[in-house]
């Protein structure tokens, strides 16, 4: 670095870090040549600034801008990791509201209560995915007639205190592990969000189980023959406690450990999706940006989260039935039907059949879709707008 004591009172009107310590501990940034030409990138505005040096004063000289090589600006550290978490639970919120009468419906026919009383009704003899439909709708109906309006937001309460924590711990954990192993290996590929995917879905899982396990039981009242078992979210945990033990709050545990499988799945493919559809630069030039980002990309974003999530509930669908099986209280009798997930697996596949790996997947779809669309697209405008 050549002269920086007397060049940095000039030097700092074109720079927007000015300290002393920064010159000093970024000096490998400054280039002289014999004719003392030196040079700096502007952090702020991307663009190359040329100076020569001549008696101790800089004069800026676009001229030589082209025989110049480009330096990468320096990386500081990111501290505004927090707002993937902030993003991730208002987004978990919006869906969650918008969707929580499919959401009852849902779990009702993921239950053994619903599979009993459809196995002896036209509908479960039907077309699988005309009848799934039929059910759904039926099911609906049968909400409002006999629960009134409130009984489509059943759990919503428990639900919520899940999700947002949830959703805050899913994407903070992803987005900030995706940045941690992109460092390590060097750049960010399929194998980043692959492994991203699987830590987030392990901590999330762990972290939420009891508030799933409680929501479940509170969704489940009034499919049995209209039993009232818990007055409320509090009421339950303390019965659970009780009666169970702390290890009732980690029933469908590890039904929840083979989810984690889904969503990474759902973001792997969400990822390159993303990519794959986000606007060209020869586009970004010309359109007009929303938020920072065209239309194209915002639409991107909300394809790429609703298919994501299609193909992954798709196919790693049983383990919802499977893990709700789990999370079943016992019957009157104080007896527990399904024990493990093993034996929940192929007790239900003796029972009912295959197709009760399925039930209620026509409104799961229909729920967990336009949520997912909903929470990514909330998501990645939040971290759009505070820069994380």
């Amino acid at each position: 670095l050549v002269e920086t004591v007397m060049i940095y009172s000039q030097f700092k009107n074109h720079c927007t870090h000015t300290s002393v310590e920064y010159l000093e501990c970024h000096s490998k940034r400054f280039k002289t040549t014999t004719t003392k030409k030196a040079y700096c990138q502007d952090d702020n505005k991307s663009q190359l600034l040329p100076f020569i040096i001549e008696k101790g004063k800089i004069m800026s000289t676009l001229e030589i801008k082209n025989q110049l090589p480009v330096i990468s600006a320096p990386k500081f550290k990111d501290n505004r990791t927090y707002v993937h978490f902030i993003a991730g639970g208002i987004g978990g919120l919006m869906g969650a509201v918008c969707t929580s009468p499919l959401d009852v419906v849902k779990t009702r026919l993921q239950s053994t209560f619903y599979q009993q009383a459809m196995k002896q009704s036209k509908l479960h003899k039907s077309n699988l995915v005309f009848g799934h439909f039929l059910e759904t709708g039926r099911l609906l109906i049968r909400i409002k007639q006999v629960e009134g309006f409130r009984g489509y937001f059943k759990g919503l309460g428990p639900n919520l205190i899940g999700v947002i924590p949830a959703r805050s711990i899913n994407f903070f954990t992803y987005g900030n592990g995706k940045k941690m192993y992109t460092d390590l290996f060097g750049q960010e590929d399929t194998r980043v969000h692959l492994i991203s995917a699987a830590t987030a879905g392990i901590v999330t899982s762990t972290a939420t189980n009891p508030i799933w396990v409680i929501k479940t039981r509170l969704q489940l009242q009034g499919a049995n023959n209209g039993m009232r078992k818990y007055r409320g979210s509090w009421d339950c945990l303390t019965s659970i406690i009780k009666q169970e033990g702390f290890g009732g709050l980690y029933k469908g545990m590890s039904a929840s450990y083979l989810g984690v499988a889904e969503g990474t799945i759902q973001w792997v493919v969400y990822e390159n999706l993303k990519r794959k559809w986000k606007s060209s630069e020869t586009d970004n030039i010309n359109a007009t940006k929303i938020g920072g980002k065209t239309a194209q990309d915002w639409a991107g974003h909300l394809g790429a989260a609703a298919t994501s999530k299609f193909i992954a509930a798709c196919i790693a669908y049983p383990h919802e039935v499977i893990r709700t099986r789990l999370r079943q209280p016992a019957d009157q009798h104080g007896v527990r039907k399904y024990t493990g997930l093993w034996q929940c697996l192929q007790l239900i596949i003796k029972e009912e059949g295959m197709v009760a790996l399925y039930g209620g997947m026509t409104a799961h779809l229909m729920r967990v879709v336009p949520n997912a669309a909903i929470m990514f697209f909330c998501y990645e405008a939040i971290v759009q707008k505070y820069g994380a």
